[in-house]
């Protein structure tokens, strides 16, 4: 067995993210277009005699710990699925923002399954081990799978999809985070407050942008700029009106195109190339609307052994 195995796990961009109505269960059916973007939490799994969890990199204080954290939930599940005992230690070194829409927990979860399942030598076939990333959460099977790919369902039913190029970002990182579940809750009172209704009966099924996935699968990035849309945008500025502010300034700075990135707080700018990256994110830092800004391309691989 080895000393320790590091998988490296990207972050992610919804470049579009449609929202079906409320069903009876709770969820919502989504037509989710994930991007995976070159900014990485690094997930060391070490044997020891008791599953632990250990952190370091920004905002790592406000992760918690133990069972509550997904990487250690994972590694708990692929150890039942082989009737073993977690007994590895998990070490997290993060640099996905924090709470930020952008799927950081949910990669340390798709990181600390590859990890451990290389670690334990379970060997457990790639089908197998997107369905237990589905069991612990709709975002994890695209932080293993990484790429660009069509989310359905509650965007775990993962459909590949061809990328033409690459695609400049800059990414604004907020102080504090957004609860996922809350901005769900403003998307549907909002619904219900501007009369269109908020349960399945009401809203239209989900569907992908043409336009979009064409503009994906060319390179093209005016037209991706164009065509991108969060349906819980409206949400997160209403729970964080200061959001507007930031949104703003990146446009200012030149970026193409300005949008929250899932559920929020991050705000994501594409932009033309590197260098209006850097002068983007530049201007962001100066703008005093946000913490930080980091740039990033995508598409980037998915969840990769070191």
């Amino acid at each position: 067995m080895s000393a320790s195995i590091t998988v490296r796990v990207p972050a992610k961009v919804n470049v579009q993210l449609a929202v079906g109505g409320l069903r009876p269960d709770g969820f919502h059916d989504l037509a989710n277009v994930f991007l995976a973007v070159g900014l990485y939490d690094e997930i060391t799994a070490t044997p020891d005699e008791a599953l632990g969890l250990t952190a370091e990199g920004p905002g790592t204080h406000l992760i918690p710990l133990d069972d509550r954290n997904l990487a250690a939930r994972a590694a708990r599940l692929l150890a039942e699925r082989h009737g073993i005992e977690p007994r590895v230690r998990l070490h997290i070194a993060k640099d996905i923002p924090v709470a930020g829409g952008m799927a950081g927990g949910s990669a340390d979860a798709a990181g600390a399954l590859l990890a451990c399942d290389a670690l334990w030598g379970t060997r457990t076939q790639y089908d197998e081990l997107l369905a237990l990333c589905a069991e612990l959460g709709s975002d994890v099977p695209f932080s293993l799978a990484g790429g660009a790919a069509l989310g359905r369902g509650r965007g775990e039913l993962l459909t590949p999809l061809e990328t033409g190029g690459e695609f400049h970002w800059v990414f604004a990182v907020a102080d504090g985070g957004l609860s996922t579940p809350d901005v769900y809750r403003e998307c549907d009172r909002l619904r219900e407050a501007a009369g269109l209704g908020a349960t399945v009966d009401a809203v239209p099924d989900p569907e992908p942008s043409p336009a979009l996935l064409d503009a994906l699968r060319t390179g093209d990035a005016a037209a991706l700029a164009a065509a991108l849309t969060n349906d819980l945008q409206p949400a997160a500025v209403s729970l964080r009106p200061s959001l507007a502010r930031t949104l703003e300034a990146g446009l200012a700075a030149g970026a193409l195109a300005s949008l929250v990135s899932g559920s929020g707080p991050t705000c994501a700018f594409l932009v033309k190339d590197a260098e209006s990256a850097a002068r983007t994110a530049e201007a962001l830092r100066a703008s005093g609307t946000c913490r930080t800004a980091r740039t990033a391309v995508g598409p980037a691989p998915g969840a990769s052994l070191v």
